[in-house]
């Protein structure tokens, strides 16, 4: 999972928004991608933040390398300091079961 966060210069960010909606299609087409969502803060208009999910590492490296991602790196200069990036690596995941049992247990 990757997440990043963005801090756009006020006058520039609906720049920064149009840039981050038009690579929603398309990066959600690539191989492996999960999921590619784009948030937006409710309380400050000009944070950002993007959160994909990638099936492996290896997909996730090359959609790194990739010119979408490039253009994302080329907002830089539309931001008051450069983007966040984090990457989460999950080992394991768990749904509803793990959820039910933690249930049963507190009842």
């Amino acid at each position: 999972m990757v997440r990043i966060a963005m801090n756009a210069l006020p006058e520039k960010q609906k720049e920064v928004m149009q840039t981050l909606l038009s690579m929603i299609a398309s990066t959600g087409k690539e191989r492996g991608c999960l999921s590619h969502h784009v948030f937006r803060d409710i309380e400050d208009k000009n944070s950002f933040s993007l959160i994909d999910e990638w099936e492996t590492r290896e997909d996730l490296d090359q959609h790194i390398r990739s010119a979408k991602f490039g253009v994302l790196l080329g907002t830089k200069s539309l931001l008051c300091e450069p983007p966040n990036i984090q990457i989460h690596t999950v080992f394991n995941s768990e749904r509803m079961p793990a959820v039910n049992v933690a249930e049963d247990k507190s009842t």
